[in-house]
């Protein structure tokens, strides 16, 4: 291996980067491995981390608390453009690992390193993410991948290591598991979930709520304020966003929503089942969506959805949230948003979330245009020539196709 004195770790404490602390002192003539821990909203795996990292070999952890950065600064932008990977995943680990790999190279820049080290497997997203943001702030940083260079080649044998060295585990073989989670999401990967011909047993695995046969026959109603596209209270109580987003995850996890079974495809090329829970976002973006359709006009609201939205998702997806496209994509968003401002209530009821109602100062909804009943401001006789118009070339088209076939 090459000559490394000093190792800033992306650390979670999680199977991978466990054995890695000790993986690294072998295999880089005992260099001194200085672990990050990145708050951002996981909670009880947390517990015991400082502790852990320094009986495994680390010098010393940082255990930094990201999570009103990652709200703020990654999370609502990625909310407000409306960005939803494949029409399914609301991103929830691809938006956090842009904010925690910038801290571990702010960090390594800080303490002298030579190279930084992180636990994403050589078949995964997480490696691209990560790396991309190194790029991006230490553009000659050595980057040490231990999955695309060790001789583990399975979780099962990532066990072993751990108990051959004594490193205590949170899981056991029988629920080992994939998962990430933060204040946005939980992800769970692996085992059975592998084969996407099995259903997923959601008593053992969901943690962040129920599923929607287990959850209450009565539904809950919940009201959102948004300013400028950002949610800024609920029921009527202003909350910060980290705040807001665990009172929603309380409340939409005790109703069975924001649960997602997909299959996506893994920028590199495979694709990968997942089981996602992302209660609170499922709930954040149906009220964004709603208040969008009436305080954007069409052309805005259509282009948005159509074009802005599908790239940006593609752009956290692939870990290129620190590039001139994506900045200049949320330029354009924050744009859009200068009147997404109002409220909306919704009615959760057994996995579903059902628009109650939406208002805004800023509302286009028209009530005397869009009447059925009798008004004075729309003229019916002026869709005919409209249409005329309109459907000129379709006409055109046609007429000339008709006189065609009679040659």
């Amino acid at each position: 291996m090459a000559f490394v004195k000093k190792v800033v770790l992306a650390y979670s404490g999680g199977l991978d980067t466990s054995i890695i602390i000790p993986w690294l002192k072998e295999n880089f003539d005992n260099c001194e491995v200085i672990a990050v821990a990145a708050d951002v909203g996981q909670g009880k795996e947390l517990s015991g981390l400082k502790e852990k990292a320094i009986k495994t070999g680390a010098s010393k952890i940082y255990i930094e608390d990201l999570k009103k950065v990652f709200v703020e600064d990654f999370i609502f932008p990625t909310l407000k453009a409306g960005a939803i990977y494949e029409n399914q995943y609301l991103l929830g680990t691809a938006i956090a690992r842009p904010v925690i790999a910038k801290r571990v190279v702010e960090i390594a820049l800080a303490e002298g390193a030579d190279a930084i080290a992180h636990g994403c497997t050589g078949k995964g997203n997480d490696q691209v993410r990560f790396e991309l943001t190194i790029k991006a702030f230490a553009p000659d940083m050595k980057i040490i991948a231990p999955w695309r260079i060790w001789d583990i080649k399975s979780r099962e044998q990532e066990i072993d290591y751990a108990e051959s060295h004594n490193i205590p585990l949170n899981i056991s073989r029988e629920t080992n598991y994939s998962k990430d989670g933060n204040l946005w999401h939980l992800s769970h990967e692996g085992l059975d979930l592998e084969d996407p011909a099995n259903e997923p047993d959601y008593d053992k695995i969901l943690e962040l709520g129920v599923s929607p046969e287990k959850a209450p026959d009565k539904p809950t109603y919940i009201s959102i304020s948004f300013e400028k596209g950002i949610p800024v209270a609920l029921d009527g109580v202003k909350m910060d966003g980290v705040s807001l987003i665990q009172e929603l995850n309380k409340l939409g996890g005790a109703n069975g929503v924001g649960i997602v079974d997909m299959v996506e495809n893994r920028l590199v090329g495979m694709k990968s089942r997942g089981v996602y829970e992302t209660p609170g976002g499922a709930i954040l973006y149906k009220a964004h969506q709603a208040l969008e359709t009436i305080t954007l006009d069409r052309d805005t609201q259509h282009y948005k959805q159509q074009v802005v939205a599908g790239k940006f998702s593609e752009l956290v997806y692939y870990g290129q949230w620190f590039t001139p496209l994506r900045e200049a994509l949320s330029a354009f968003v924050d744009a859009t948003q200068q009147t997404v401002t109002g409220q909306v209530r919704l009615k959760l009821y057994k996995g579903n979330i059902i628009l109650a109602s939406v208002s805004s100062p800023y509302s286009l909804y028209d009530e005397e245009i869009a009447t059925f009943d009798e008004d004075e401001v729309y003229n019916q006789k002026d869709a005919e020539g409209f249409i005329n118009l309109f459907g000129l070339p379709i006409k055109v088209r046609a007429k000339k196709q008709k006189n065609q076939s009679l040659l």
